[in-house]
């Protein structure tokens, strides 16, 4: 008996054991035992194959509904993170709102819901990046978490300095973005400077700074989804996860006995899958609305009790809640060695803001007939350059370390600082 025939019998035995139909009949499960044709029970295992793999998809989708797997499930993405344990103030702080308690018991116990959701949301868009690829995951991630992007970004260097000496990231896909947020910069400088003249200029009109407004946010538009085609379609290799990353992963595990599991972890972690993870994002987005809409309907009067400015409500605390989200997620994707990934959530979302979300409400206001123009007060407007400026001197190398995190958050914290003194009658 040759030991090809061997290998087969074995194999065949193998499939034949973990058959149920096959198990207690008496029939001889012998090494040995001499099978004359490769192809004897080919035929009867590849139809075997065919009717098992028709009931796994049909009890696939109803298997995924029974109590007991969305208790797993459930209980599966709440351990994915230590923020969830704050997912008890999301329907405390709805009610906290629904019966109309205090206004300052209101803004704190809907400030803390927010932030586990944002965490949330932020895990089932990691889990839909497996399904779409992460270029799409990043713009995701972007869509559903935008604030300023110091912190996010300073954080995403600091925690991929932990594990290695530099983050390496793909050099052309951040000047591409840096050179869009230059000019998202610049397109808000012009209105400031537009009004700044007008005033000392007698024949100076308030509706040439709006016109320009307008057809600077359609402009800005276009340019925004030329960039979508760039990025998703056009150049989509610059984007991929991995681009720029020299040192891998692989080389974490080196050494390791235990690396190949810690390995196929990282890469096989899935645990909602594409429909699981859509239901979880939606539920998220419809608990944050309700969430922050108790939130901002309760700032006017912690504005009053407490002695902070409206401006700093929504220029510093404001955005930390809602830039949770990306903040998880980068943050995470970094101490993996996702650089890339990490650098499409933290920039892509500010650039959003700047080239779609703004120049949108200015269209949409237009369309309402209403007034919302670009300019904004003179110390925003050279904030956001400023800021702007900093984060393409130190991404232009195309590495980052903690240095140049900690450098990032000391930027915000002193722009945090100036805004708790802003005036809000400026």
């Amino acid at each position: 008996m040759s030991a090809s025939q061997i290998r087969h019998r074995f194999n065949v035995l193998i499939r034949r054991k973990s058959d149920p139909r096959h198990i207690g009949n008496g029939e001889r499960h012998s090494l040995l035992y001499h099978v004359p044709d490769s192809g004897e029970y080919g035929a009867a295992d590849h139809s075997r194959g065919q009717d098992a793999q028709h009931k796994n998809e049909s009890g696939n989708f109803l298997s995924r509904l029974a109590p007991r797997h969305v208790f797993k499930t459930t209980w599966a993405v709440l351990k994915s993170s230590y923020i969830n344990m704050l997912i008890v103030f999301v329907p405390v702080g709805i009610i906290a709102g629904v019966l109309d308690l205090p206004p300052g018991a209101i803004f704190c116990l809907n400030f803390l819901a927010i932030v586990p959701l944002a965490a949330l949301l932020s895990f089932a868009t990691e889990e839909l990046s497996e399904a779409v690829g992460a270029h799409i995951g990043g713009l995701l991630n972007a869509t559903f978490g935008n604030a300023v992007e110091l912190i996010v970004l300073g954080c995403c260097f600091i925690a991929g300095g932990i594990r290695r000496s530099e983050s390496k990231y793909d050099p052309t896909v951040a000047s591409i973005m840096s050179a869009l947020q230059t000019l998202a910069a610049a397109v808000l400088i012009v209105p400031a400077i537009l009004y700044w003249t007008m005033q000392r200029s007698a024949d100076g009109d308030t509706l040439d700074i709006l016109a320009v407004s307008r057809g600077a946010a359609f402009i800005l538009i276009v340019l925004y989804f030329f960039y979508l085609y760039f990025q998703l379609f056009s150049h989509k290799d610059l984007f991929r996860e991995d681009a720029g990353n020299d040192d891998s992963d692989d080389s974490d595990f080196e050494g390791d006995p235990h690396g190949a599991a810690q390995k196929e972890s990282h890469q096989g972690g899935e645990i909602l899958g594409p429909t699981g993870a859509l239901t979880c994002m939606i539920a998220s987005i419809v608990c944050v609305g309700f969430c922050a809409e108790f939130l901002v309907n309760s700032i006017e009067s912690v504005v009053e009790e407490t002695g902070m400015t409206t401006t700093f409500i929504g220029i510093v605390l404001l955005p930390i809640v809602s830039n949770a989200a990306e903040h998880v997620t980068a943050v995470i994707v970094s101490y993996k060695n996702k650089t890339n990934l990490a650098m499409l959530v933290t920039m892509g979302s500010g650039m959003q803001i700047a080239l779609f979300v703004t120049p949108l409400i200015v269209l949409i206001s237009w369309g309402m007939g209403k007034s919302f123009n670009l300019h904004f007060q003179l110390f925003e407007t050279v904030v956001f350059f400023v800021s702007v400026l900093v984060v393409n001197f130190l991404i232009r190398g195309g590495s980052g370390n903690y240095l140049e995190g900690v450098m990032c958050i000391g930027w915000y914290m002193i722009i945090a600082l100036a805004f708790f003194y802003y005036p809000d009658d400026q």
